[in-house]
């Protein structure tokens, strides 16, 4: 599908007849946060609050993000919004995600090959820790040699029994349990709920793959989608919540 670009009045004008009755989600990253070189320096676009905020005294508004709970809590979302995290295995006010043996094994060998992804693709790679995975950054390494570190960690981890790999933007997430932002939405969304999505990242394509009729998906950014519409970037989702 060829998204259409769209304005953020326009895309305003699209949501404002669902919005009583629809389930509004954001991806964070490359959404409400421009991307920056280390996850741990992002910040939300300023205003996003008070505008995620406004919004959710109007529509049901649901954050999901590949990022744990825990890291999202220093966003500091209000208790307005639902917050999920992990790619839809973390829900915010639900208990801690706990691995079986079987999984934790499996992490514990994720682990290894993870460690020695990041010594390949050298300077720049770190490592983060989730409570099902573990991530390998190589925003800042040598392209080179993270292309190649990422390839071949990501091919040892598919033999690995009851692992499963992302690939983000720079990423590769290595993960004991799996689960998608398509699964999360769907189990999210009350019977015949119009769903409203915005992402920007591969991992956000199974929201918008997932779209029935009367659903909207907006891909924030650039790369190849199956959103029906494209806003240019953080700055435009910024526009696009004030002018709700």
């Amino acid at each position: 599908m060829n998204a259409v670009d769209i304005t953020p009045e326009r895309l305003a004008a699209e949501v404002a007849p669902v919005l009583g009755s629809a389930l509004i989600g954001f991806d964070v990253d490359g959404v409400l946060a421009p991307i920056v070189e280390k996850a741990h320096d992002a910040a939300l676009s300023p205003g996003v609050l008070d505008e995620l905020e406004r919004l959710a005294m109007r529509a049901r508004v649901v954050i999901v993000s590949g990022r744990s709970v825990g890291d999202l809590d220093r966003f500091s979302f209000p208790p307005t919004l639902e917050v999920v995290g992990s790619h839809g295995l973390e829900r915010r006010g639900m208990p801690p995600l706990a691995l079986d043996d079987d999984e934790r094994y499996t992490f514990e060998q994720l682990e290894l090959l993870a460690t020695r992804a990041v010594d390949a693709a050298g300077e720049g790679a770190w490592l983060e820790y989730k409570p099902a995975s573990v991530v390998i950054h190589v925003r800042e390494a040598d392209r080179e040699l993270a292309e190649r570190a990422i390839e071949a960690v990501g091919n040892l981890a598919s033999m690995i029994d009851g692992a499963h790999v992302k690939h983000g933007h720079m990423v590769c997430e290595l993960l004991a349990r799996t689960g998608s932002k398509g699964d999360a939405i769907s189990e999210l969304r009350e019977p015949g709920q119009p769903v409203v999505f915005l992402g920007d990242d591969v991992t956000d394509e199974s929201v918008f793959e997932a779209m029935v009729d009367g659903d909207l998906g907006v891909r924030v950014g650039d790369g190849e989608t199956a959103a029906g519409y494209r806003l240019s970037g953080p700055d435009a989702v910024v526009e696009f919540l004030h002018r709700l």
